[in-house]
């Protein structure tokens, strides 16, 4: 910005004699690690009942259709909070938000280790379902409105990053205490959101792009000064917020976000929302959910019998599947995010394939290879991009809430196949349910290849076009 410029930055500049250049990103990078920290325990409440289930069955007696129910049903609920959350961050800010979210966190992991009937799990599960709908909408939103542009492609991979080392610690958890019992795993789960509601509080400021939203521009650029590279780049994102903020409000005359993306939307946000939603569509119905939640099953059917060797196979995609998350971050900016995506999604079509052939041969060996391999093609593309794109192609005015919109189909779809599996196996077979899910794999990369959003050029391409357009 003009106004103010040249005293308000003076000062910066001198201070920055000599200081290496890269200790700016540094506290952007510290902001998104924890921002993105409360999605580990969005990973941890979702995968946990993946071991438990085991454990809970036994000491419950609960049938097959009340674990299936049980397992999936946090994805159905938590669609109240995700359609929420844009409007509640927008309201309460990206930092009150978080920290909402994770007191609906710790409430929900207390009741849950304390639950003794089948109703009160289910009401536990609802409460855990509010803290995390909140996470996975806002946490990526503010990733990408903190990072500067030299390492938004690395910085808006922390989330899943995160919730990936949240499925890791759940499964982890899972065998370090399967003798003890599984209320103890969900116990483990009540302190980690106190102490990162606490971080949230102390270190991390509110998103620049809020703060203009609200009228506090000097805040703003105050934040844009410390995450940014250099100050010209704090000044030009702060400039670039107020031009699209101000050109927002004069093209809608103050009309409802949601009439914007589904009553009366621009075509570029009609295209920008069926890309968006498609590829939170793909990304689900490809099965994933079904591998973090039902591993220990599917091991079972492929002739595993040991619940100690079922939970440390699992362990074993876990570990796995978050080390290929971290992969993706360094591939994603290096290679392009089509390129990415086309081999995911073709590589998951193929393992998912596998999978289905090694259950049908009863070969545990090859079915735990399988599903190992499986996670792997999924992690390195369709995992981390799908939400990335639904945090960065957005434009400014319509980001929480369009961002909400794709994780709530994220989550239906997750929700209908995890609440489905066990009796979908018991008509069609575990194997046919993966050949299933292998065909929506193909379906995904054929919509990848034609989708001129995630051509050459990529995401910078197509919000400029965006930009254009408006």
């Amino acid at each position: 910005m003009a106004s103010g410029g040249a005293e308000a930055t003076a000062p910066l500049l001198a201070a920055n004699n000599g200081e290496p250049r890269h200790r700016r990103n540094t506290f952007a990078f510290a902001c998104a690690t924890l921002a993105s920290m409360t999605t580990i325990l969005m990973g941890y409440n979702l995968a946990l009942m993946s071991g438990a289930q085991l454990f809970i069955r036994e000491d419950m007696g609960l049938t097959d259709e009340q674990i299936e129910v049980l397992s999936g049903s946090m994805n159905v609920f938590m669609l109240a909070s995700i359609l929420a959350a844009g409007w509640t961050a927008d309201a309460l800010g990206r930092r009150g938000t978080l920290v909402l979210a994770n007191a609906f966190l710790m409430a929900g992991a207390l009741a849950m280790s304390l639950g003794s009937t089948y109703a009160a799990l289910m009401s536990a599960r609802f409460v855990t379902s509010v803290g995390v709908g909140l996470a996975v909408v806002v946490a990526p939103v503010y990733t990408v409105e903190i990072s500067p542009a030299s390492s938004r492609g690395v910085l808006s991979s922390l989330p899943e990053i995160f919730i990936n080392a949240g499925i890791l610690l759940s499964y982890v958890s899972n065998y370090a205490l399967a003798g003890v019992g599984w209320r103890a795993m969900f116990a483990a789960g009540v302190a980690p959101p106190v102490f990162l509601a606490a971080g949230v509080l102390a270190v991390m400021p509110e998103s620049p792009r809020w703060l203009a939203m609200s009228g506090r521009l000097d805040d703003a650029r105050s934040v844009l000064l410390r995450v940014s590279d250099t100050v010209a780049e704090a000044e030009l994102r702060l400039d670039e917020i107020i031009t699209h903020a101000a050109g927002a409000a004069a093209r809608h005359d103050g009309g409802g976000v949601w009439r914007q993306l589904f009553v009366r939307p621009s075509p570029t946000v009609r295209r920008i929302m069926t890309k968006v939603m498609s590829l939170h569509f793909f990304q689900q119905a490809s099965g994933i959910d079904v591998i973090v939640l039902y591993s220990p099953l599917v091991f079972k059917q492929a002739g595993i019998s040991s619940n100690t060797f079922v939970l440390a196979a699992t362990v074993a995609v876990g570990v796995v599947k978050t080390s290929f998350i971290l992969a993706a971050t360094l591939l994603s900016d290096r290679l392009g995010r089509r390129p990415l995506l086309l081999a995911s999604t073709g590589a998951v079509a193929f393992t998912l394939a596998s999978l289905a052939v090694a259950l049908c041969v009863a070969s545990p060996a090859a079915s735990v290879a399988s599903a190992m391999a499986y996670v792997a093609a999924f992690s390195v593309g369709l995992g981390p991009l799908a939400p990335a794109y639904g945090a960065e192609i957005m434009p400014l005015r319509l980001r929480a809430q369009g961002a909400s919109v794709g994780t709530a189909v994220n989550r239906v779809t997750c929700g209908v196949l995890s609440m489905t599996f066990i009796s979908l196996a018991g008509g069609i077979s575990m194997a046919g349910c993966f050949f299933l899910y292998a065909g929506a794999a193909v379906a995904a990369c054929v919509f990848v290849y034609f989708s001129e959003l995630l051509h050459i050029g990529g995401i910078v391409g197509f919000v400029a076009t965006v930009v254009q357009s408006k």
